[in-house]
């Protein structure tokens, strides 16, 4: 039955998606046309149809790697390619430690060959034809390893102790590899601003001093602490802008992607942060990280029950081992299958985070002007070629940033 189960809501999960993103295509070509009346006077009709091109384009690729995606969790679990390479490194390497972290990272492997074409295409097609894209093959290669070689230093340790968990922490083990994973992610964020932002990004001190100025005296109004001003190369791989906060407590950094710096105004800019330490000054990082610590409880606890039974495996194509351990197997299985009962729930943390930038915004237009914030979120919609007329159910579904009217509207009406 399980199967049966496994196979309605794969079924459910794939054309739930074509469908969703069928209606965003022809939602956003159907209005490519005509400027949305609010934004008339400062949106191009030009700009309006780049966008909604751009919105296409991704949109439509987007379904083909749906498809892609699921013909390969099919073929790791109802057609037994996750079972032929369980077999296969167990032969070769034993059901030891390193034949469980080879297994798991022989899908990692896997699955990133199939992801590795969308996104080049993306990159360096649809990026390239749309005028955002400035990495360069080499720049995009050394990512790839810089980033593998993070996983493999960061992910290497942290596999082996929650295999050994499993092994030899009894019934318990996953409340243990919980305690383990929420250290490490705490860890990872607290060095992610000093160790791993730098290895790939340059981050020089703003130099604007009237500008550090303005800030400053934002961070003094709102109560905010950060230890510095920085300003990031984000223009030597893409020219959409962004800001960002790394950090804990006082370590805290504010980022500035250098295309941001050069395309907005001062005033438009401390209002762009002024939304930023909105998410602080409400709590929603703190409130996002409790809640997705206690899923992963959640989901390990799960896991700690389905991982004895045999139907779990059996029924999604893997014939567990009678002899050695199945840990790597069940915690591959559970993560391969997981997303496809849980996808369905998506749309309460889209709403979720839709809620909390209405709120950010909230603040923002109490400590700056919401004018400023306005005219700086067209300029990021106009730069980003963020479409302004998206479907409807595809935002309620997927979007974790309202429409640019709705924000707009609620501004508004805080000025």
């Amino acid at each position: 039955m399980f199967t049966y189960l496994f196979v309605i809501f794969l079924l459910a999960m794939v054309m739930t998606k074509l469908w969703l993103a069928a209606r965003q295509v022809r939602y956003v070509v159907a209005h490519r046309a005509t400027i949305p009346e609010r934004f008339a006077d400062t949106i191009t009709l030009t700009d309006h149809q780049r966008a909604a091109d751009y919105t296409v384009a991704r949109t439509r690729l987007g379904m083909a790697e749906i498809f892609a995606q699921a013909v390969l969790l099919v073929a790791f679990t109802l057609l037994g390619g996750l079972n032929l390479l369980h077999i296969g490194i167990s032969e070769w390497l034993g059901e030891g430690y390193v034949g469980q972290i080879a297994l798991i990272a022989a899908v990692l492997l896997i699955s990133g060959v199939v992801d590795l074409p969308f996104t080049y295409i993306r990159q360096f097609v649809i990026e390239q034809r749309f005028g955002f894209n400035r990495m360069s093959l080499g720049l995009f290669i050394a990512d790839m390893v810089k980033g593998t070689a993070v996983g493999v230093v960061l992910g290497l340790p942290l596999l082996f102790v929650v295999l050994w968990l499993m092994d030899r922490a009894g019934p318990l083990w996953w409340v243990y590899t919980w305690v383990v994973w929420v250290a490490f992610n705490l860890f990872v964020q607290f060095i992610f601003p000093h160790v791993i932002a730098p290895m790939f990004n340059k981050f020089e001190p703003l130099s604007d001093a009237s500008l550090a100025q303005r800030i400053e005296g934002l961070m003094q109004r709102c109560g905010f602490a950060a230890r510095g001003l920085f300003v990031m190369d984000g223009s030597k791989r893409s020219a959409h802008g962004n800001a960002y906060f790394s950090g804990f407590g006082r370590a805290k950094r504010i980022v500035f992607f250098d295309t941001l710096i050069e395309r907005l105004s001062p005033a438009e800019i401390e209002a762009v942060l002024a939304h930023e330490l909105g998410h602080f000054k409400r709590r929603h990082i703190t409130k996002r990280l409790v809640v997705a610590f206690a899923l992963s409880l959640a989901f390990l606890a799960l896991l700690g029950w389905l991982i004895g039974r045999t139907w779990f495996y059996t029924e999604l194509g893997v014939m567990p081992s009678m002899t050695g351990s199945n840990n790597a197997l069940a915690l591959v299985l559970f993560f391969l299958v997981l997303p496809v009962f849980g996808f369905f729930a998506s749309p309460l943390n889209s709403l979720t985070s839709r809620k909390h930038e209405f709120e950010a915004d909230a603040f923002a237009a109490s400590q700056t002007q919401a004018g400023d914030l306005v005219n700086a979120l067209v300029k990021l919609y106009q730069d980003n070629a963020s479409t302004l007329t998206p479907d409807p159910v595809y935002t309620a579904f997927y979007y974790s940033h309202p429409p640019a009217s709705q924000r707009i509207d609620r501004l508004l009406g805080h000025a």
